[in-house]
C-alpha cells in the first residue's frame, strides 16, 4: 500500500534559467534552499538568511527578489534567473564583464547577488522608476540621471563586506551608459528607416 501524500509537501516545477525542474519540496522550503540544496545551483549564496544582505538575490519575472524570503512553492510558474543563467554560454553578460574589468568584487561571495541586482537596477532605471533619492518623481520629469548617488541607493539592498562599492557603482554606471547609447542608436535607426 502506497503511503498517503503529505499535506506539508508537494512536487513543484520551477522554471530556472529557461529550464524546467520538477522536485519534491516541503512547503516551507525557501527558493534559496531549493536552488542550492535540491538543484545544486550554488551560485546563489546564503548570507544572512534574513533578507538583509542581498547575497541570495535572484530575478523573478525580471524583478529582483531575495530568495531566502521567497518560498519555493510561491515561485512555481514564474521565470527565475540565477547567476548561472546570466551569461550567454561562454560570453559574459556586460554586467559580469564590467564587474570583472572594474574589480567590482573582491572575495566574490556577494557578487552573484550584486550582479542580479545590477541587472534589475538598469532595467528599473531605463523604465523610469524613481528611487528614494530621485529629486523629481513626477512622470513628466522623465527618466532621472543615473548618478552615483542613484546607483548607491538602488543597490543598497546588497551588502559587500569587502567594501568594493566604488567599483560596483562604476560597473553599473558603465553598463547603464552603454545600454542608453544602444537604445538611442536603435531609436535613431528606426526614425531614419521610417523616414526612408
Amino acid at each position: 500500500m502506497a503511503p498517503a501524500p503529505s499535506s506539508t509537501s508537494s512536487a513543484i516545477t520551477l522554471n530556472i534559467n529557461g529550464e524546467k525542474y520538477t522536485l519534491p519540496v516541503d512547503h516551507r522550503t525557501t527558493l534559496l534552499d531549493a536552488l542550492r540544496e535540491h538543484l545544486d545551483l550554488t551560485g546563489t549564496k546564503k548570507g544572512c538568511d534574513q533578507g538583509q544582505c542581498g547575497a541570495c538575490t535572484v530575478l523573478l519575472d525580471g524583478r529582483r527578489a531575495v530568495s531566502c524570503l521567497q518560498l519555493a512553492v510561491a515561485a512555481e510558474g514564474r521565470a527565475i534567473t540565477t547567476i548561472e543563467g546570466v551569461a550567454d554560454g561562454e560570453r559574459l553578460h556586460p554586467v559580469q564583464q564590467a564587474f570583472l574589468d572594474l574589480d567590482g568584487y573582491q572575495c566574490g561571495y556577494c557578487t552573484p547577488g550584486q550582479i542580479c541586482s545590477a541587472l534589475a537596477v538598469i532595467e528599473e532605471h531605463a523604465a523610469g522608476w524613481p528611487s528614494a533619492v530621485t529629486d523629481d518623481v513626477r512622470p513628466e520629469a522623465g527618466v532621472p540621471a543615473l548618478t552615483a548617488e542613484e546607483i548607491r541607493e538602488r543597490m543598497s539592498g546588497n551588502l559587500c563586506r569587502c567594501g568594493a562599492y566604488v567599483s560596483i557603482v562604476q560597473a553599473v554606471a558603465r553598463v547603464a551608459e552603454a545600454a542608453e547609447a544602444d537604445a538611442g542608436a536603435s531609436a535613431e535607426a528606426e526614425v531614419k528607416e521610417a523616414a526612408a
